[in-house]
């Protein structure tokens, strides 16, 4: 009784093993899909640690809708690439029926640089609109202006391969946007005319290098900031305030120390009077010993020095 339950466990394990390498239900829907494929060459893909399931997926897909050029050998290079072979085959199919022109290299290559082909392929057949940040600038007239724009892109297959992303095309319009502005004589006439900026934007080819194609540029909204202008003009009439209080006050120190150095000076002056004051009774006294002075010259400057204060006196009365 125990053999047999073994013999059937042995059995089932091996059938497991043969089933899973070689999948014969697999195999069988491949020839009912009219795709023409090997038990062989599934088994030798499970030694590739390819999985035979989606390849054989792919294949059908593509032989339904009449790929004939893409080649087991061809999804499993791509699949051992690191690529995405159900996204390949369902781009190729899609842009099949699209009338897009797309290549089985095309797509593959597109995959493994990391893009995603089916989303391109889908983009190409409807077109992709793309809202702008918050776009500032200022008018001639120095009012601000902040606009919002909706940009319709479609992908460019040609140029998906090393094409610039959608960040680029929205950095071009934005610059492109603030040119525009810029430009204007009076924020009033882009107010008024709001789709003379989307002109002027779309004649300069933003798309250039990039992986899509602009196909519109529509200003959603555009709001009154601030008057930069007038910022501009109190910022420098403060400016020039503060350089004229500078220089005012630079002068009042300069007086302050003129001022001082007169006083300095008047000090000395007074300090040489009553220096030389001084030294005049020792010149009177050298005068007296030495003979050059009499008494009388002496009564008479007295007397004339009383005559001299009398004089004063009166005039202050």
């Amino acid at each position: 009784m125990y053999t047999i339950i073994l013999l059937a466990v042995a059995v089932i394990v091996v059938l497991s093993i043969f089933f899973h390498y070689v999948p014969f239900v697999l195999w069988l829907s491949a020839k009912v899909s009219g795709v023409q494929i090997s038990l062989l060459q599934l088994f030798l893909m499970r030694i590739r640690n390819v999985p035979p399931h989606g390849i054989v997926q792919a294949m059908i897909e593509a032989h339904k809708a009449g790929l004939s050029d893409i080649s087991r050998d061809a999804l499993e290079a791509h699949y051992l690439a690191g690529g995405h072979v159900a996204k390949v085959v369902h781009a190729l199919v899609s842009a099949s029926k699209a009338n897009i022109e797309l290549s089985f290299q095309m797509a593959t290559a597109i995959d493994l640089a990391g893009r995603d082909v089916f989303e391109a392929v889908q983009m190409s057949v409807n077109p992709k609109v793309i809202d702008t940040p918050h776009v500032t600038a200022v008018a001639k007239d120095g009012i601000q202006l902040i606009a919002i724009a909706r940009v319709t892109v479609r992908a460019n297959i040609k140029r998906l391969v090393g094409g610039a992303g959608e960040d680029t095309v929205l950095a071009r319009v934005g610059e492109g946007i603030v040119s525009s502005i810029g430009s204007a004589e009076s924020h009033k006439a882009v107010l008024e005319n709001p789709d003379s900026i989307s002109k002027l934007v779309l004649k300069k080819g933003l798309d250039a290098g990039t992986a899509f194609e602009i196909l519109s540029i529509d200003i959603a909204d555009i709001d009154i900031g601030k008057n930069i202008g007038a910022a501009l003009q109190i910022d420098q009439a403060n400016a020039d305030k503060n350089i004229a209080q500078a220089k005012a006050e630079e002068r009042r120190a300069m007086a302050v120390a003129l001022e001082q150095e007169m006083k300095a000076k008047a000090q000395e002056a007074r300090a040489n009077v009553i220096q030389a004051e001084a030294e005049v009774p020792k010149a009177m006294a050298e005068a007296f010993r030495t003979g050059n002075l009499g008494i009388m010259d002496y009564y008479r400057m007295k007397n004339i020095q009383a005559d001299t204060a009398m004089r004063d006196n009166i005039a202050k009365d």
